[in-house]
C-alpha cells in the first residue's frame, strides 16, 4: 500500500531525532487509528542505512522491554549476558556490547514511561529511542499525530483500489464523504478501503448506507484475518476500545457525556453547566489529564474542545452501557433547550453571533434526543434553531425547523395541543416571509381555530393570530379583511396588556401600514408617530422594532411627497439596521433599495444606483434571484437604467 500525507511529519520526525546529541527520545502521539505505528515504520525504512547499528522493535505492551532488549540481543546479535545479572544489569550489557553504528530503537504503544525509562537512562549517544504512545509523556519530545488532511485520505482509498480505479471516479463525491465520515482517520480509511478491494461489487454508495446505519459495528471497520500485511493490528473499536480500559469511572463519564454533542466544536463552558454537581477543577483535571493526555480530546482553541468523529461513535457506543447514562442525555438536553429559548424572535447579530457555537449542539438534540426533552420544553430545540436562520433571513434553512417542529410535536402531544397551533403560525409566518402566500394561509387559519378551540377568545395568542393573519391579506391587497383582524389584534391586546405594551405598538404599526397601502395617509401618520413613540419608551433607541419605525414612517412621508422628512429616518433606519443586524442582513437591503427609491423620486440618479445594486446583491444572495423582494429589486434597478437612456 502507497505511504501518503505524512511527508511533512516524517522531516519532523528526522528532525526531532537528529537534534538531540545524546539521546534522542522523540514521540510519536496520537489517538488510536492515526498511524503512530505506520509512521515509525516508514521512517525505520527510510532512515535504515543510517542505522547500521540495527533496527530494534519493542512491544510496550507485550511485556517487560528489558526482557525483550535481551531476547533481542541473543537472537540477533549474539550477546550472552550473564544469567546471574539482574534484567536491568543484562540490558545494559548488550547496550555496551552492542555492534558499531548508530542504533534506532522503536519502542511502540507505550503507556507508562516511568516503566521503562529505567532501561535507556545510561544508553550511548549512538541509540536513537524512538516511541509511538497514545499518551502525553511531558518533556520527551513529542510529534503529534493529527488524522489526514482530506486530500490525503482520498488518496490513500485510491491507492487500495488502484485495481479498480473507476469506482473512485465513478462515485467521487461519495468517496470523499466516506472519508468524511471516517474522520480521515488513516485507520478507518484504510479498513473499509481494504474491505471495498475484496468487494469489488459493492458500490461506495452502499457502503456509505452501511457505515451510517451501523456505524462501529460495521465489518468493515474490523481487521480481517486475510489483512495480514497491515501495520495496524485491530479494527477502529479494538484500537479505541485500548484508550477505554486506561479511564476512570469519571474520566469514562465525561467522554461519553461529550459524545452527546454534536459533531462540531464544543464550548466547555456548556459542559460544566450539564454536569452541575461536579467540582469545575475536578472536571478540568479529567479532560487534561485523561482525555487529552490520551488523544482522546482535541483542543481547538480557548476553551473549545472537539471529539473525532469515530471518537464520538465510540464513547456514544459505550454510552449504552453507562449507569448514568439517560441521566446525561436528559442534562444535556435541559443545559441546549434553555440556550435554545434564549434565542429571540427577531435575534440582533451580536446575538446570532454569540449563539453560533451553540446552534449545532442544539440541533443534536432535535434530531436525536427529543424523547429526552419534556413535554413543555418539546419544541424549543426546533424553534431556536429556526430562528437563528430566520433571523439572519436565511428562510430555506429555517424552514426544515418549523417543519419538523410542527411533525414531532404532532407526534408526541397530538393533534389538539396549543404547542401545535403555534408550529402552524410560526411555520405560515416563514411561508409568508418566502412570499407563499397561499401556502401560508391554511396554516394560519388553523393555528387562530386551534387557539380559540383551545385557550378561548380572550388570550394573548388569539391576538397574534389576528395580527399574522391580518398581515398576510394586506401584502394580498385584501385590505377590508385585514383591517377588520388589525382591528380586533388591537382591542384584544389593549383589554389583556393595557395600552403602554410592545405587542400595542406593534399592532398600532401594523394598522398604520395597512392605512399606508390603501392611501389613507392621514389615518396612518398618527399611529406610526404612536408605535415610534411608544417602542423608544418601553424599549430604548438602539432596537430593530424602533428601526422598523422608522422605516415605515419614512415610507409613509416619501409615499406622500414629503421627501425632507423621509431620508433622515430612511438613513436612521439603515444605520441602526446594519449596526444590530450586520451589513448582509435582507432588511439592511430593503433599507438600501427604499432609501435609493427616494433619491429616484427627487431625480439623485447617481446616488440612487450604487444602493440599488448593493441591495440586489444582497438580496439574491440572501433570499435567492425568485424571492419576490430580490424581484422588485431588480425592477427598480432596471426602471433606474431605462431612464438614465431617456434622458441621454
Amino acid at each position: 500500500m502507497k505511504f501518503v500525507g505524512r511527508e511533512a511529519e516524517l522531516q519532523k520526525l528526522r528532525q526531532l531525532l537528529h537534534d538531540n546529541k545524546q539521546v534522542a527520545i522523540a514521540a510519536v502521539a496520537g489517538m488510536g487509528g492515526v498511524g503512530k505505528t505506520e509512521l515509525a515504520l516508514q521512517y525505520a525504512i527510510q532512515q535504515r542505512e543510517t542505522y547500521n547499528g540495527g533496527l530494534c522493535w519493542l512491544l510496550a505492551k507485550t511485556g517487560d522491554i528489558g526482557i525483550q532488549v535481551v531476547q533481542f540481543a541473543r537472537t540477533q546479535l549474539d550477546l550472552n549476558p550473564p544469567e546471574d545479572f539482574d534484567i536491568l544489569a543484562q540490558v545494559q550489557y548488550c547496550w555496551q556490547r552492542w555492534r558499531g553504528g548508530d542504533v534506532l530503537l522503536v519502542l511502540d504503544d507505550v503507556s507508562d514511561y516511568e516503566e521503562v525509562k529505567r532501561y535507556f537512562q545510561s544508553l550511548p549517544s549512538r541509540f536513537k529511542v524512538l516511541m509511538t504512545t497514545r499518551q502525553n509523556l511531558g518533556r520527551i519530545p513529542q510529534l503529534s499525530l493529527d488524522v489526514l488532511q482530506p486530500e490525503a485520505a482520498l488518496e490513500l482509498l485510491r491507492s487500495l483500489l488502484k485495481e479498480t480505479p473507476e469506482r473512485i471516479e465513478r462515485e467521487l463525491a461519495v468517496a470523499n464523504q466516506l472519508c468524511e465520515w471516517l474522520g480521515y482517520l488513516p485507520l478507518g480509511v484504510e479498513l473499509v478501503g481494504r474491505y471495498l478491494a475484496r468487494k469489488q461489487d459493492l458500490s461506495l454508495t452502499e457502503m456509505l448506507r452501511r457505515l451510517e446505519n451501523k456505524r462501529l459495528d460495521e465489518r468493515s471497520l474490523s481487521k480481517s484475518k486475510s489483512e495480514a500485511d497491515m501495520t495496524a493490528q485491530r479494527g477502529v473499536l479494538a484500537a479505541f476500545e485500548l484508550s477505554w480500559q486506561e479511564l476512570e469511572d469519571d474520566d469514562k463519564q465525561l467522554g461519553c457525556l461529550l459524545s452527546l454533542f454534536a459533531a462540531a466544536p464544543i464550548p466547555w463552558n456548556l459542559v460544566e453547566q450539564c454536569l452541575p454537581d461536579e467540582d469545575a477543577e475536578d472536571l478540568e483535571e479529567i479532560r487534561d489529564d485523561s482525555l487529552l493526555n490520551l488523544h482522546l480530546l482535541q483542543r481547538q482553541g480557548e476553551g473549545i474542545y472537539q471529539l473525532h468523529p469515530l471518537l464520538r461513535e465510540f464513547f456514544q457506543y459505550k454510552l449504552t452501557g453507562l449507569d448514568k447514562g439517560e441521566e446525561l442525555k436528559r442534562s444535556f438536553c435541559r443545559v441546549m433547550v434553555a440556550l435554545a429559548k434564549d434565542i429571540p424572535e427577531t435575534p440582533t447579530l451580536k446575538q446570532i453571533t454569540d449563539v453560533s457555537p451553540y446552534i449545532s449542539h442544539i440541533a443534536e438534540v432535535a434530531k436525536n434526543l427529543v424523547q429526552y426533552v419534556s413535554n413543555d420544553n418539546l419544541p424549543w430545540s426546533f424553534v431556536g434553531n429556526a430562528r437563528f436562520y430566520d433571523g439572519q433571513g436565511l428562510y430555506d434553512q429555517a424552514a426544515p425547523w418549523y417543519e419538523l417542529c410542527l411533525e414531532v410535536i404532532k407526534e408526541y402531544l397530538g393533534e389538539k395541543h396549543p404547542f401545535v397551533a403555534s408550529s402552524l403560525n410560526n411555520l405560515a409566518l416563514l411561508y409568508k416571509s418566502q412570499g407563499k402566500y397561499s401556502e401560508a394561509e391554511p396554516l394560519f387559519l388553523q393555528a387562530l381555530a386551534l387557539r380559540q378551540r383551545l385557550l378561548g377568545v380572550e388570550h394573548l395568542d388569539v391576538a397574534i393570530s389576528f395580527n399574522n393573519l391580518a398581515n398576510l391579506y394586506n401584502s394580498q391587497g385584501r385590505y377590508s379583511e385585514a383591517e377588520l383582524l388589525f382591528l380586533q389584534a388591537l382591542a384584544l391586546w389593549q383589554r389583556l396588556l393595557g395600552t403602554e405594551h410592545p405587542d400595542v405598538a406593534l399592532s398600532l404599526n401594523n394598522l398604520a401600514l395597512l392605512y399606508k397601502s390603501q392611501g389613507r395617509y392621514s389615518e396612518a401618520e398618527p399611529l406610526f408617530l404612536q408605535a415610534l413613540a411608544l417602542w423608544r419608551h418601553l424599549l430604548g433607541a438602539e432596537q430593530l422594532p424602533v428601526a422598523s419605525s422608522l422605516y415605515n414612517l419614512a415610507g409613509l412621508y416619501h409615499s406622500q411627497g414629503r421627501y425632507s422628512e423621509a431620508e433622515p429616518l430612511f438613513l436612521q433606519a439603515l444605520a441602526l439596521r446594519q449596526r444590530l443586524l450586520g451589513v448582509e442582513h435582507p432588511s439592511v437591503a430593503m433599507s438600501l433599495n427604499n432609501l435609493a427609491g427616494l433619491y429616484c423620486s427627487q431625480g439623485r440618479y447617481s446616488e440612487a444606483e450604487p444602493l440599488f445594486l448593493q441591495a440586489l446583491d444582497i438580496l439574491e444572495r440572501r433570499l435567492g434571484v425568485s424571492h419576490f423582494n430580490t424581484i422588485a429589486a431588480r425592477e427598480n434597478l432596471a426602471n433606474l437604467r431605462d431612464r438614465l437612456t431617456s434622458e441621454q
